[in-house]
């Protein structure tokens, strides 16, 4: 698969997509959230504008979140190696050059728009981060007019018969670079480029501009912005204080849920700044307490810490120890050795890509290892599959048995400071249930 067929179907790249994707969706994340699939027409001819926070991962939202195979335009000084621009060409990933990559190489960019026509023809559908680079912070930043000038000047080419429609996407994490944290990903409602055709005619910039408006009001509807700079940390951080304990509902969504809050703080602050701001201020006060502390926030939900409850847990830990030791004993390479790498990776806003491909590189290597390892020392043969087939499934639960594990210290460490009579722990459980009166409130 090289630039030139870039728009066809490829087995090889099928292949890949398939385990990528369930390596992604099963494994590297707990759970997928898909918003909006409905509003997608397989026979329309789509430009999807996801929101661009998480560098590799974003891409691989759209792309495991729905069939087929699209086509992504990225920037052109990745593709300068052509051991590398042959890869990212297989991934089905063309260039777009700016001038910083020189006014001679601008030239190349009429055969790449002609390219991304027959991508669009394909119906494969084409991907542009409409912000151009990545930064992690959840707001909207300013969006190019790269992705509105595809989108006319394609439409234009083939005599508008096309009607495109640019799709707004919405990617939410609920961390960007732990694993088994929760991927939302939402579908807006389609743009059809039509609308804007008569003031294109006459004045092709403003359209450009107009369709940008209206691309970035959509998009901005479905996902988490928040839009105040002063106060980001502040409400970054009540989003888990107030919704993190509904990360993983499907009928309500933590990133509409966030939306919520995020809308009712924005009226609060104008109707009434002191109340906003002794929100925002128990805010800062609780996560850098609760830190220090090592105490979660479900921890301070929590009414009673009884140590019937936390006995039982400890009973199943115990139990279930040696699960835990042959799960992590055989995924221990897939979920730790990716963290050994992040050392040489100065910029965290890379560390959930790096962490993803590193770890489905060594499961890609290593699973079929251990199948061959089972049917050799294993028999009969079903009983070698299911001892292959424990071992990811083995591999959860080590992880979940870490995560209980951190629950009942937490709980017992808790009862410590209740006992004691811990005033810094009274504090921040006096300041958090303050918190979710005046939130409660809202």
């Amino acid at each position: 698969m090289g630039k030139e067929n870039i728009d066809k179907y490829s087995a090889g790249y099928a292949l890949l997509k398939t385990t990528a994707n369930f390596w992604h969706n099963n494994f590297f994340y707990r759970k997928v959230i898909v918003v909006g699939k409905d509003n997608l027409n397989p026979d329309d001819y789509l430009i999807y504008a996801p929101n661009h926070q998480n560098a590799l991962m974003d891409a691989l939202a759209v792309l495991f979140t729905q069939k087929g195979q699209p086509v992504f335009l990225a920037r052109a000084d990745i593709f300068k190696s052509k051991f590398i621009a042959s890869i990212l060409y297989f991934l089905k990933i063309l260039p777009v050059y700016r001038i910083r990559d020189g006014i001679d190489n601008l030239k190349s960019n009429d055969w790449i728009f002609n390219k991304t026509i027959d991508v669009l023809k394909s119906k494969n559908g084409l991907v542009i981060l409409p912000e151009g680079d990545q930064v992690g912070i959840r707001r909207l930043r300013q969006l190019k007019k790269g992705i509105c000038r595809i989108a006319f000047q394609a439409d234009e080419a083939t005599g508008f018969k096309l009607n495109i429609k640019i799709v707004p996407v919405g990617i939410e994490f609920t961390h960007y670079s732990r694993i088994r944290q929760v991927l939302t990903v939402v579908y807006g409602k389609p743009i059809e480029i039509s609308w804007f055709y008569d003031s294109y005619k006459k004045n092709p910039q403003r359209a450009m501009n107009e369709l940008k408006e209206k691309l970035s009001e959509e998009m901005e509807k479905i996902m988490v912005h928040i839009e105040s700079e002063e106060d980001y940390v502040a409400i970054d951080e009540l989003r888990s204080l107030v919704n993190g304990r509904f990360s993983d509902d499907i009928t309500l969504p933590k990133l509409f849920r966030d939306r919520i809050l995020i809308n009712k703080l924005n009226r609060l602050r104008t109707s009434s700044e002191d109340i906003y701001r002794k929100i925002c201020s128990f805010s800062l006060q609780i996560k850098n307490k609760a830190k220090e502390m090592k105490t979660d926030y479900r921890l301070l939900e929590k009414k009673k810490h009884s140590l019937a409850g936390m006995s039982g847990g400890i009973l199943v830990l115990f139990l279930t120890f040696p699960l835990f030791l042959y799960g992590v004993t055989f995924n221990f390479i897939f979920y730790e050795i990716p963290n050994l790498t992040l050392k040489k990776v100065q910029d965290e806003h890379y560390h959930g890509s790096v962490k993803y491909t590193i770890s489905l590189l060594l499961a890609i290597l290593f699973m079929p290892l251990y199948l061959i390892l089972a049917f050799v020392f294993v028999s009969p043969w079903w009983f070698a599959i299911l001892i292959f087939l424990s071992i990811p499934l083995t591999g959860l639960y080590a992880w979940n048995y870490y995560l209980l594990s951190c629950r009942i210290s937490g709980g017992l460490r808790v009862r410590k400071y209740i006992r004691k009579k811990n005033e810094d722990y009274f504090l921040l459980k006096d300041n958090y249930e303050k918190l979710m009166k005046l939130v409660s409130k809202l």
